[in-house]
């Protein structure tokens, strides 16, 4: 695989940035780590999601109240996600090691595996973001088409149709294929994972067969199959379409650029920082309700400039950040709300979907 660096020698945007952001929490006796404001979100989500659970199991609500808890939970995992195990794997969510491991876990519990995305994503997504080739997240081809640099077959025409389909799938394969497919090769794309220890393999396995056990065997054999079946589909197409749209608004926008690895080493031109800022857009970030929900990741240019610092105080960090774009000539990609953000990624999808030859010509 091509070696892809960054023009990192004169770093003077992010040292300038840090200088603000590290004199923010200095001034206001601040942790960089979470707080009661995520602590309290925790205390909210995980029982709430655990309620839902139980109701489902043994409720004997009506089939329409079932559905809706059903799409609920799904919902509610989705913020899990993006509240808690987002910062625990990020190591921002308490300033204690073994606490962020713990709530790291809450993946597992999702059904997904900690190990495995704390290398796709901390390591691979936030170092080569949009970088065709090697970021994992944009490694969709030849069923969708993120970036110009990606191979056009005909059926992309209709992918900004069909791609609903895909994310509504998502989390349905992430936990059941793809995660699988990772740990068999041991490798993310096209990059090698870190060693696998015996740990870590001790708790893919048991973190999946539990997955089976609560979300598939004991469901089924309290409500029966068919039922079963029903409502993991509606929990799964709700949870996977809330992941997969939050995090597509966060890179596959207009305005947002991409890099491609290609066959050579090369260097790219930005030092990291700024290229973090070119190829990441916020979105919403004066509703708080939809900061809540999220996680703080309509703040993804923060976020991805400080990844270890919680999401809960992007809303503060985000004033220097643009300040410091706005004085190195830097532009700041924002969409002021969830549906605009949505629309101009259909729009990007759309734009992409069609024939380069001919759009081209």
């Amino acid at each position: 695989m091509a070696k892809i660096t960054f023009n990192n020698k004169d770093s003077v945007f992010f040292t300038a940035l840090k200088s603000d952001v590290d004199q923010y929490f200095k001034a206001n006796n601040l942790k960089k780590t979470g707080n009661w404001n995520l602590y309290i979100k925790t205390l909210v989500l995980i029982p709430l999601a655990i309620t839902l659970y139980l109701y489902l199991l043994f409720g004997n609500g009506p089939a329409v109240i079932s559905l809706f808890a059903c799409a609920i939970l799904g919902f509610t995992f989705a913020s899990i996600g993006f509240n808690v195990m987002h910062d625990a794997c990020h190591g921002s969510f308490s300033s204690k090691k073994w606490v962020n491991e713990v709530m790291s876990l809450t993946l597992n519990a999702l059904g997904g595996n900690a190990f495995i995305w704390k290398f796709k994503h901390n390591i691979i997504h936030h170092t080569y973001t949009n970088v065709d080739g090697i970021d994992d997240d944009i490694a969709k081809s030849p069923l969708m088409r993120q970036c110009a640099s990606q191979p056009w077959v005909p059926a992309h025409r209709y992918q900004h149709i069909y791609v609903v389909l895909i994310y509504a799938i998502s989390s349905f394969a992430w936990v059941f294929l793809m995660d699988f497919n990772k740990y068999l090769n041991k490798r993310v794309y096209k990059t090698a994972m870190t060693r696998i220890t015996p740990m870590d393999h001790f708790v893919f396995w048991l973190s999946k067969a539990l997955y089976v056990v609560f979300y598939v065997v004991i469901p089924i054999q309290l409500l029966g199959a068919s039922n079963w079946a029903i409502g993991f589909t509606v929990m799964h197409i709700t949870m996977g379409l809330t992941l997969a749209l939050v995090f597509q608004l966060a890179h596959v926008v207009e305005g947002a650029s991409f890099e491609f690895a290609g066959g050579t080493d090369r260097c790219i031109e930005n030092e990291w920082a700024i290229h973090q800022i070119k190829t990441t857009a916020d979105f919403s970030a004066k509703n708080k309700l939809v900061s809540w929900l999220v996680g703080g990741l309509n703040f993804q240019i923060e976020h991805h400039l400080f990844p270890r610092i919680s999401h809960v105080h992007y809303p503060a960090i985000s004033e220097l950040v643009k300040k410091n774009c706005e004085k190195f000539n830097l532009e700041y990609n924002y969409f002021p709300t969830v549906s605009s953000a949505i629309a101009s990624h259909f729009r990007m999808m759309k734009e992409l979907g069609q024939n380069p030859v001919v759009a081209g010509a």
